[in-house]
């Protein structure tokens, strides 16, 4: 369960907990920084129900989360969002 995040300038998406792992934000730290951005959603998230979903938008990345196989998830899929493959969510090497 976890609150993601998204780097609105390379689409990459991330949990909280995985960048304090990575040391690009602090345990203690409410926020985060940019080019990181919270996506809207429940804070005990998980992919086993939810998908994390993204988007280019007028140059940024945007995301969701979405309860999967739901209106909201098929309509998301059929306005241009793509659905963020688990294996993909993580802090890059070089962040």
């Amino acid at each position: 369960m976890a609150v993601f995040v998204i780097d609105t300038a390379t689409g990459q998406v991330a949990t909280r907990r995985q960048l304090v792992e990575a040391g690009v934000v602090a345990p203690d730290d409410p926020g985060v920084p940019r080019p990181w951005l919270a996506i809207q959603g429940p804070g005990d998230a998980s992919t086993m129900w939810y998908a994390v979903m993204r988007k280019r938008e007028r140059g940024v990345f945007i995301g969701a989360l979405v309860l999967r196989h739901q209106g909201r998830h098929a309509l998301l899929r059929d306005r241009g969002w793509e659905e963020v493959p688990i294996e993909e969510i993580g802090v890059p090497a070089e962040a």
